[in-house]
């Protein structure tokens, strides 16, 4: 549709207020302001939504392994099937470990953590681990030295070369009968990964110190393996592990061990898009009602204007490019809104934070210290064309009423 100067000349002229009409501009105003809302908020939900769903898979995909290789007991033969999986297409690293579950006690504290042994090799080649040290040096990692995270320690109020005491779920025959086996060491590094989850309940020890604390005897509980694409190649990856090892054991990708939480991410950003779309749609119904209001005031111009020579066409153009003008103002400011948010949203976190005294994202709750929040333009483009299209569409309706009217009905009734 191509409008000419005539048409935009009117068109802006009608959404300008005039003393008499001033009414009419407000209601144009408000449905303005309704599409820059609604598309401003749609714009940062979705920011804050996928910036958590990238955020969280990026911490977990450097400090899990990629895929998991299990069995019910030790796994003792562990260098063999290194030998087995290294080569395999994709395939970046492959470490043998140790879990468990450990009481920690200090003071007459306790708190249970998730201890995991690996070598001092192995740390060391893990950025999630080495490169976010706070306290100490990789190097500190060895004999019965053993890494915290930044919560943890900050809990505790342990700091490097502080001694703490661990008790293991398994028991341990004495003269006394059976007692929990019991294990002391050296907080050698304290380091920060970013996940809360990681950081308050994780510690990292050498994997001989771990094989005799949880009485694995040579042998690891786990062999985790990192791919080059985690995200679009697992699945192969899963398939060609599993395949090597003859299905001996169990494998078990990142995607299946974090399913629940990736898939309630996913469905709470549908509805969220589901529900913001909502505004979007009552801001352009606005744009009908504005621009029925305004079609009823300028009859008389239109019927002046048809019998000028105006034809049908023009007088649709008019006012259809008068709702388009809403609904791309509104859109346009919509975007320019919540980018500006989404920049600063942790100074609007920490401002209102100030103002209201209370702490408005604990990261023990939602995992991770400061509000994730990731601008997708792409997507961005998508709630645009979203906002253009019902702008448009619900232009038509009261531009083409406009373009029907009488003008001998009209200028009868004036």
């Amino acid at each position: 549709m191509i409008f000419g100067p005539f048409e935009r000349m009117l068109a802006g002229r009608y959404l300008r207020a005039r003393r008499t009409e001033g009414f009419v501009s407000v209601i144009a105003f408000f449905s303005l302001a309704g599409m820059m809302l609604g598309v401003g908020t749609l714009i940062v939900v979705m920011s804050v939504m996928g910036g958590f769903r990238t955020e969280f898979v990026s911490k977990i995909l450097g400090l899990k392994p990629h895929i998991e290789i299990l069995t019910d007991g030790p796994i003792r033969d562990y260098e063999d099937v290194r030998a087995k999986i290294k080569p395999l297409a994709g395939v970046v690293e492959v470490t043998p470990f140790v879990e468990g579950q450990a009481l920690l006690t200090l003071n007459g504290y306790a708190t249970g953590l998730v201890v995991k042994g690996l070598t001092p090799e192995d740390f060391r080649a893990q950025p999630a681990y080495a490169g976010h040290i706070v306290s100490g040096q990789a190097a500190d990692f060895d004999e019965d030295r053993v890494a915290i995270g930044l919560d943890l320690a900050a809990r505790l109020h342990l700091s490097v070369g502080d001694s703490i005491t661990l008790l293991s779920p398994k028991l341990t025959s004495t003269p006394f009968g059976s007692m929990p086996r019991k294990g002391t060491f050296i907080v050698g590094i304290i380091f920060n990964p970013g996940l809360s989850q990681f950081s308050s309940g994780l510690m990292l020890m050498p994997l001989e110190a771990a094989e005799t604390f949880f009485q694995t005897g040579d042998g690891v509980t786990e062999i985790g393996v990192n791919i080059a694409d985690p995200e679009n190649a697992i699945v192969a990856a899963h398939v060609a592990i599993f395949e090597a090892l003859g299905g001996r054991y169990r494998v078990i990708d990142w995607t299946q061990e974090n399913e629940l939480y990736l898939n309630t991410l996913d469905t709470e950003k549908s509805t969220m898009f589901l529900i913001l779309t909502m505004i979007i749609i009552v801001a352009a119904f606005n744009i009908i009602s504005s621009l029925i209001m305004l079609v009823k005031d300028k009859n008389a111009d239109i019927a002046i204007l048809r019998t000028m020579g105006a034809t049908r066409g023009m007088i649709m153009r008019i006012f259809f490019l008068a709702g388009a003008s809403i609904g791309a103002i509104g859109s346009a400011a919509g975007v320019i809104v919540a980018v500006l948010f989404v920049r600063y949203i942790e100074t609007v976190r920490h401002w209102l934070q100030d103002l209201t005294g209370r702490d408005l994202f604990p990261p023990e709750l939602y995992l991770f210290s400061q509000i994730p929040a990731k601008i997708d333009w792409v997507q961005i483009g998508y709630v645009v064309v979203m906002a253009l299209g019902l702008s448009f569409f619900f232009s038509i309706i009261p531009a083409w009423r406009a373009s029907r009217v009488d003008p001998v009905e009209a200028l009868r009734y004036e």
